[in-house]
């Protein structure tokens, strides 16, 4: 992409090439266009060579880089990231090299980050996108306590919350999130026995259909006993068309999709602000999902919110 202050996009070296064609020398066009003769010989030369694709951007990295660091000390650098979880600063003495270079090293290899990483065997996480929504959802539940009546620490004050706090019990969150378009669907319920999984998913499937999603081709939940033996919900997968998947034990890694939206659950629902009682905070889920779904940018999906992704695969632009 070119930068703000260039003298030349795609469109004006097709532009400079254009004049050149007609007859005119290349001196007075590069005048008039504000750059140098050596610079419009370069894009005419490459448009000779190279027809209409020479003229887009290309990578400025060399061809070779005689300097980089040996390929040894890269695996070493790499191991030591994933054996000890050692950062640059606490590699580069023991391998002898700069803490930048090694951060551009784990960078090269995509290890830079730890949260990437699967922390017991230090492989990295691969991360993947179905191709089309409906192919794969997401469910999961969300333990979260009650909130007393009148509030509870987050309104009163650590001291004066937890003494309300005893007996309220605990409100279980049931989301179901499509893999493709990150579209979501959530229900608070008092339990997560089979009947309420079973029910929850019926309705997550009619949510899904008025949305665009016609049809759902798997289901994937962790290993919780009503999803492996519950015959209700068995019998709803039936209903819907859909093939019940469970996760690898304890791998929650491999339905991180609805795992980092109970994440955003907590964070831009249930403690976005001190509430005063139950009801409250039940009654403000749905405004979340509107946003979440509607108008929350996402940045797994280029910066737009989940129903656009729906929208797009169904050939509706918006």
């Amino acid at each position: 992409m070119s930068h703000r202050n260039a003298r030349l996009t795609v469109f004006g070296r097709r532009l400079l090439v254009e004049r050149v064609a007609s007859g005119r020398p290349i001196a007075h066009v590069a005048a008039e266009m504000g750059i140098s003769r050596a610079t419009a010989h370069k894009w005419v030369r490459r448009w000779r060579t190279e027809g209409e694709a020479g003229l887009a951007d290309r990578s400025s990295r060399p061809r070779t880089t005689p300097h980089r660091t040996a390929a040894a000390i890269e695996a070493r650098v790499c191991d030591l990231r994933r054996d000890r979880k050692l950062g640059p600063a606490r590699i580069g003495p023991i391998v002898g090299l700069p803490a930048s270079t090694v951060h551009r090293i784990l960078t090269r290899h995509r290890l830079h980050r730890l949260a990437w990483m699967d922390r017991p065997t230090g492989t990295v996480i691969r991360r993947y996108e179905r191709d089309r929504p409906g192919e794969l959802i997401h469910v999961d539940v969300k333990k979260l306590g009650r909130i007393p009546t009148g509030g509870g620490h987050k309104a009163l004050g650590r001291e004066a919350g937890r003494s309300k706090k005893s007996g309220v019990g605990f409100d279980y969150v049931h989301s179901a999130v499509d893999d493709h378009s990150r579209l979501a669907y959530s229900e608070i319920h008092p339990d997560e026995k089979v009947a309420t999984c079973a029910d929850f998913l019926a309705r997550a499937a009619a949510f899904f259909h008025t949305q665009g999603i016609t049809r759902i081709e798997r289901v994937l939940t962790d290993n919780a006993w009503a999803y492996r033996k519950g015959l209700a919900w068995k019998a709803v997968l039936s209903d819907i068309g859909a093939a019940g998947k469970l996760t690898r034990a304890y791998r929650p890694q491999t339905n991180g999709k609805v795992e980092r939206f109970n994440r955003t659950l907590l964070e831009e629902w249930a403690y976005l602000r001190p509430h005063t009682s139950n009801d409250e905070r039940t009654a403000a889920l749905a405004d979340f999902l509107h946003t979440y779904n509607h108008h929350r940018c996402h940045t797994a999906l280029g910066g737009h919110p989940p129903i656009s992704r729906v929208n797009n695969a169904a050939g509706q632009y918006t």
